[in-house]
């Protein structure tokens, strides 16, 4: 009995010491002259605490005239990435020479200050954007969504849709639509200008003619393209209501084998799980700087732990070398190994690109979507091309 007291009293003893050992705390700190008495400043950033990337979620202190600061806890060695607001992404943080900065990244070993001058805002800086987009789009505004918040759509149609009327076409379905085709539109007022890329492979005879679907994210985004029930409720959203709806309106080919879908980051991770494990709705798949493997979850047990038949999918992925790509890089590697024991030829099933100097961001993934589209939709043309690169 003397003994099982004394393990107890040890125990209370020292848990909270290893508690209090695997937890460190980082205080953030903004600086900024130009603000009036007033202003308000936000934190958005990878975690439930810094807002799940909501830019007016996450408020900092005012501490004094131009000082705001807010102090965290997390585990011993988290992973963040976050960036600076006035409560929207018109009013981010830009760099001084008004370009978009990276996300402020960094692991957590120890207790960290950081602090961030601010000298210019989004919404001080002059910027003409174009606005203009190639091709021809159509919107489609407040369509519902079972358990989710409505949504916003936009489709893209290739150059000759209105001439060659008997043509049915495969559709490509891209998460964070808003981003893709339009700069006034884009969360960071740079778009994929896949509207641009796509006209010009088709036109280059280098891809077939393709639909393209954008989905609007909602400010739900974080947990709508993660693996948990409203990610879920996402897909089947996708599945069960906004594919008819496009089916039903669009020349679409409607089978699984010119239906696939695509995104970046989280929205990289959900294509890869509805490719994977809805594949008899899609077979194709593009994920960009994919978050395959993270504290919140981790998608290659999914994949390794599978013992079925070898599915009929090809699956597009690549990433940058610097910053939040750096940290996302074991899991795309983990993940290549396990498609690799799960006999995906690699050129043929899986295409995988690296390029070391990218960041994550809209403008370089801009830049590297043409290989995942002629990877899956590339004609004979644009397959020999793509095997030169």
């Amino acid at each position: 009995m003397i003994k099982l007291i004394y393990n107890l009293v040890v125990m209370v003893i020292i848990s909270p010491f290893l508690i209090a050992q695997q937890t460190v705390s980082i205080e953030i700190i903004v600086l900024c002259d130009s603000l009036n008495y007033n202003s308000e400043i936000f934190i958005t950033g990878n975690d439930p605490q810094l807002g799940n990337w909501q830019p007016d979620k996450t408020k900092l202190i005012k501490i004094e005239n131009g000082k705001w600061r807010k102090k965290f806890f997390f585990t011993k060695g988290k992973k963040l990435e976050f960036k600076v607001t006035r409560g929207s992404w018109e009013t981010e943080v830009l760099n001084d020479d008004g370009s978009v900065p990276s996300n402020h990244c960094l692991i957590l070993e120890k207790d960290t200050s950081v602090t961030i001058t601010v000298n210019l805002w989004a919404d001080q800086f002059e910027v003409t954007l174009k606005g203009q987009i190639t091709g021809i789009v159509k919107y489609h505004s407040n369509i519902k969504a079972p358990e989710l918040k409505r949504r916003e759509v936009i489709v893209w149609l290739p150059p000759f849709y209105f001439l060659e009327t008997a043509k049915r076409y495969p559709v490509l379905y891209m998460h964070d639509g808003q981003n893709l085709f339009d700069p006034s539109t884009s969360a960071f007022r740079v778009d994929w200008q896949l509207d641009e890329t796509v006209d010009s492979l088709i036109r280059k005879k280098l891809i077939e003619d393709i639909i393209i679907v954008g989905i609007y994210n909602s400010s739900e985004r974080s947990s709508e393209y993660s693996e948990n029930d409203t990610g879920y409720a996402y897909i089947n959203f996708i599945i069960d209501s906004l594919k008819p709806f496009i089916d039903a309106r669009y020349r679409t080919l409607t089978g699984k084998e010119n239906t696939a879908v695509g995104g970046s980051s989280l929205a990289g991770l959900i294509s890869f799980m509805m490719v994977w494990e809805f594949s008899n709705y899609f077979s194709k798949a593009i994920c960009i700087s994919p978050a395959l493997k993270i504290e919140r979850f981790d998608f290659v047990d999914n994949v390794k732990s599978y013992n079925g038949d070898k599915k009929n999918i090809k699956i597009y992925i690549d990433n940058g070398g610097v910053g939040t790509d750096s940290i996302l890089q074991a899991g795309i590697n983990e993940m290549l190994l396990v498609l690799k024991e799960k006999d995906f030829i690699v050129g043929d099933d899986v295409f995988w690109f690296r390029d070391e100097d990218a960041q994550h961001s809209e403008s370089e993934w801009s830049k590297r979507v043409w290989r995942a589209l002629i990877f899956l939709f590339g004609t004979e043309e644009g397959k020999k091309l793509l095997a030169g690169f």
